[in-house]
Order: C-alpha cells, then sequence, then structure tokens
C-alpha cells in the first residue's frame, strides 16, 4: 500500500522561538529534528489506522473487479453484435441493450468513485487527528530543549543524533494519543465534489 500523505502535519512541526538568545540557554542546541515518517508510521495509532485503510482500499479494489467482470463480458458481446452490422445502424433492441450497458457502467463508476473519496476523507481524518496532536508535543519538546526551530529531519542534509527527538515525540504521541478514529471527515468538512459541466444549448 501506498505511504499516505502528511504534508500538512509535517508543515507544522516548524516552530520558532521568538528569541534566540533565550534558546540558547544551557548551551541547548538551536535546532532539533524529527523523523516525521517514523512518527507518521511507527505510531501506535499510526499503524492501526493504516491497517485499517489498507483493508478498506483492498475492499475497494475487490469491488472494482466484481463490477467490471459483468460489464466487460457484456460490452464484448456489445461490440461483437454492433461489428456484425457492418455499418447499419443497431436495431431498437440492440439500441435498448447499448443504453443499458452505458447506465451500468456509469452506475460502477460512480460507485467506486464514492468508495474512493470515503477513502481520502477517511485518510484526511486520520491525518488531521495526529498532526494536531503532533504540534503541541513538539513545541512542548522544543520549549523544554529550548530550541529555536524543530525541522523534519528529511530537511537535513545531515545531522547529530543527538539532536534526533523522534522517539521522545513517538513516545508522548503513543500515550496521548493511543488511538484514532478511521471514519470519514465530518460532513462540513468534507472537500465540496467536482461540478459537472452543464450541456449547452444550441
Amino acid at each position: 500500500m501506498k505511504k499516505f500523505a502528511f504534508g500538512a502535519a509535517i508543515a507544522a512541526l516548524t516552530v520558532a522561538l521568538p528569541g534566540t538568545a533565550q534558546a540558547q540557554r544551557n548551551n541547548a542546541p538551536a535546532i532539533l529534528v524529527v523523523d516525521t515518517e517514523r512518527v507518521f508510521s511507527e505510531c501506535t495509532a499510526c499503524r492501526a489506522a493504516n491497517t485499517t485503510l489498507g483493508q478498506q482500499v483492498q475492499q475497494a479494489q475487490q469491488l472494482a473487479q466484481q463490477l467490471a467482470a459483468p460489464l466487460q463480458t457484456e460490452g464484448q458481446q456489445i461490440e461483437t453484435a454492433v461489428r456484425a452490422l457492418n455499418g447499419r445502424q443497431p436495431d431498437a433492441a440492440l439500441q435498448t441493450r447499448i443504453t443499458t450497458f452505458q447506465n451500468r457502467q456509469n452506475q460502477a463508476n460512480q460507485q467506486l468513485g464514492q468508495r474512493e473519496q470515503t477513502i481520502r476523507s477517511t485518510q484526511a481524518h486520520v491525518n488531521q487527528q495526529i498532526g494536531t496532536r503532533v504540534g503541541p508535543i513538539v513545541e512542548q519538546i522544543r520549549n523544554t530543549r529550548g530550541a529555536i526551530v524543530v525541522l523534519p529531519r528529511s530537511s537535513t542534509l545531515a545531522n547529530l543524533d543527538s539532536i534526533d527527538v523522534t522517539n521522545e515525540v513517538l513516545r508522548q504521541l503513543n500515550q496521548q494519543l493511543p488511538s484514532v478514529s478511521v471514519t470519514p471527515l465530518p460532513q462540513q468538512q468534507q472537500p465540496a465534489p467536482a461540478q459537472q459541466p452543464q450541456p449547452q444549448g444550441r
């Protein structure tokens, strides 16, 4: 299963302190880093949510196969019938069959689209819950360590292990958020569906 996107949560981890002098007290490191990929893949809630999301994706793939098989068979039969006409117009029965097939195809695409939207919304909800909790944890660690800024480890070319606070973030996150709701975003937060273009009158 592909990795989930946590861009918004990662961006929220960059936290600055207004005064550099205060940050340098007790020879504290000016910069701390967090391996955000580890956090969002290894935390207890993350693992459970990713497992559930993976199951939902697998179910969607199985549904797609179930819907596609009969449509593929029907489509091949219709194509054979149309070719047999040698350019002549299909009769009423064949035309009805074609229309019915197209309607079934549209309904299948709509059903799969709704399933995909639900999975994406669920993923976004999981990201939101984890990201909302990670931000304050990172800020608290930054403040305790007296650092100026916390960066994702992936944005650094090299760093000392002593400034990596990933384990501390994971420990606190597992304590504060042992599980998340693996459900779609609340209705008011759902992205607006794309509007279909209206046919233009002649």
